[in-house]
């Protein structure tokens, strides 16, 4: 039977996100910049591959969730956001505390690298790319996926609300499902054995309803 499709979402295929595939070009170059540049027992190292992967994994989960919560579904894709934002610090952290530039939003290797990332959301890119750059420019990189993969993660929250606004929660569309099938099936559905119990005030038996 299909009624489930009704009211529940079928369609939630996380990995076409554009914001779950920046997010996971954020984890491999956070992975391979932690593990490279950082000392080992350094807490950051921890600190920044977690926050990386929180920023993928609670996009993949809320949009799972939101099959049957909206609610957790804006909850979760916050925390992911609030995640990157974690990450974001930390990327500045390291540039700033080392001398090393945060390149200005009109640089043009800002402007350069701001149209790279636009356009190539394979993470096998990144991982191949960043083996021939320096600390500072897999920073810079870092923080022009972050800064991108936060709009697209904004956008899809105020898509998500307006959607809640427009169609309602899981219990709004099963109720509506319900009546849906009621009205198709007859007003309480086809009653099957006609007489054993199924009995009026006055005793007689309920036929369906046709």
């Amino acid at each position: 039977m299909d009624e489930d499709k009704d009211f529940l979402r079928q369609d939630n295929n996380y990995r076409t996100l554009k914001a779950f595939q920046k997010a996971e070009c954020i984890y491999d170059v956070t992975y391979y910049f932690a593990n490279t540049f950082l000392k080992v027992g350094d807490r950051t190292i921890d600190q920044m591959v977690q926050a990386a992967r929180s920023g993928k994994q609670n996009l993949a989960e809320g949009n799972i969730d939101g099959i049957t919560s909206r609610e957790m579904e804006l909850k979760l894709t916050n925390v992911n956001r609030a995640s990157l934002h974690e990450l974001l610090l930390d990327y500045e952290d390291y540039l700033r505390v080392r001398g090393l530039e945060q390149w200005a939003y009109d640089d043009p290797r800002c402007v350069q690298t701001r149209a790279f990332c636009k356009t190539h959301l394979d993470s096998a890119v990144y991982r191949e790319k960043i083996k021939e750059r320096s600390d500072e420019t897999i920073a810079n990189i870092a923080i022009t996926l972050i800064h991108q993969c936060d709009v697209l993660i904004r956008g899809l929250i105020e898509w998500k609300k307006r959607d809640f606004l427009e169609k309602g929660g899981i219990k709004e569309e099963m109720y509506q499902a319900r009546k849906d099938w009621q009205k198709k099936n007859g007003a309480y559905g086809k009653i099957p054995y006609e007489g054993r119990g199924y009995r009026g005030g006055d005793g007689r038996p309920i036929k369906p309803i046709k």
